[in-house]
């Protein structure tokens, strides 16, 4: 091939075995050179950790992860530019390596909003920022759909050799099709939406979904997860979540306590009245109470088999494990107080009468029926 045909960026004209040296050389100089950022990332990361430089720490961390392709497909790029590649080749493969260098340069991007991610949590701990925490996992998934959209249409664009414009034009068409086949994802992500708006929980908070106590864990934007009390993981459609009745537990200022003391029927007036006034003096200006919600107790019932007291009391704040801490001690002091006084508590009870009862004479009538007949 005459010297004279070649393009002007080649430089190195006439022995092929040349070109290809050069090619494995540039080749293994991108590699090497990739390798040695890696290793100089991955050394840099602890000591940013140490000056407690956390998001250069995770920026280091997640460049050193696509630095090596980067390298390598900028390397590919240029060691091939050295070589003359017939006309019917050179198309397909430079576009090839066009494709391959947008994917690297995807892929760092990619992993740089990890940096996002921890600077919108640490930023999230700050109590005069206001950002939902459930916004959080949002926004990185956000970014990282657009980032892929971009590459996408980016690698579109190489491959077809026509404007944005025109794909974006083809996809829209196309797009109709797709949304009718993807009804309950898009569903979804509109569900996502409300829940985003109307906020009727948080990550972290404690919910009653249908009969399921669980705490979110994660809102994303087709499902929500929830942790159920008894360990397993619990994922809800955002579509079908939206239309649910939620019972925020989480956000609950207090928790309410209503049950009742059952004593038995022979239990003399003054009993009772003691009764209901050691209830009062036991949850008298008692722990967790609120000067506006006092307790309240009442002789509310004549039963079938008892007299009952009705008790009633609010817990501030809605801490679970110290209500119930609280509400064992006043179960056991209306135990203690009650035996004290000699109250007896009721259960069900039936009496039974027999024919014969020195003591509860069954005549069934039959001493009234004699008198009439004589």
């Amino acid at each position: 091939m005459d010297i004279i045909t070649e393009p002007a960026e080649y430089v190195f004209a006439g022995n092929e075995v040349w070109r290809i040296v050069v090619l494995i050389v540039v080749i293994a100089f991108s590699l090497f050179l990739g390798r040695i950022f890696k290793f100089v990332l991955n050394r840099l990361k602890p000591k940013l950790e140490a000056r407690k430089q956390s998001l250069l720490a995770i920026a280091s961390e997640a460049a050193s992860m696509s630095v090596t392709f980067l390298f390598f497909a900028f390397g590919l790029r240029i060691a091939f530019s050295f070589l003359i590649i017939p006309d019917g080749f050179q198309s397909l493969l430079f576009t090839t390596l066009s494709l391959l260098i947008v994917l690297a340069i995807g892929h760092f991007v990619y992993r740089q909003v990890d940096v996002i991610d921890i600077w919108l949590k640490g930023f999230s701990k700050d109590d005069s920022a206001n950002i939902d925490t459930m916004l959080i996992p949002i926004v990185g998934k956000s970014i990282r759909v657009a980032v892929v959209i971009l590459v996408i249409l980016q690698a579109a664009q190489i491959m077809s050799d026509q404007p944005i414009t025109s794909i974006l034009a083809g996809i829209g068409i196309g797009g109709l099709a797709l949304g009718l086949a993807a009804q309950d994802t898009i569903r979804n992500f509109f569900g996502s939406l409300m829940i985003f708006a109307d906020k009727p929980f948080n990550v972290g908070e404690l919910i009653n979904l249908e009969d399921k106590l669980g705490v979110v864990t994660e809102v994303g934007v087709r499902t929500t997860k929830i942790r159920t009390l008894d360990g397993h993981m619990l994922t809800v459609p955002n579509g079908n979540l939206a239309n649910m009745t939620i019972h925020n537990i989480g956000k609950r200022q207090f928790i309410r306590r209503v049950f009742d003391v059952t004593i038995t029927f022979d239990t003399p007036p003054e009993k009772v009245d003691q009764a209901v006034e050691i209830l009062k003096e036991i949850l008298k200006n008692h722990e967790g109470m609120n000067e506006e919600m006092p307790a309240r107790v009442f002789f509310d019932d004549l039963n079938a088999d008892s007299l009952n007291l009705k008790v009633f009391y609010w817990f501030h704040p809605p801490d679970y494990w110290e209500y119930m801490t609280f509400t064992e001690w006043v179960n056991r002091e209306i135990f203690r107080r009650f035996n004290e006084e000699g109250i007896d508590f009721a259960f069900p009870t039936q009496t039974i009468h027999l024919a014969g009862d020195k003591k509860r004479p069954l005549d069934l009538g039959i001493k009234e029926q004699r008198k009439n007949n004589s």
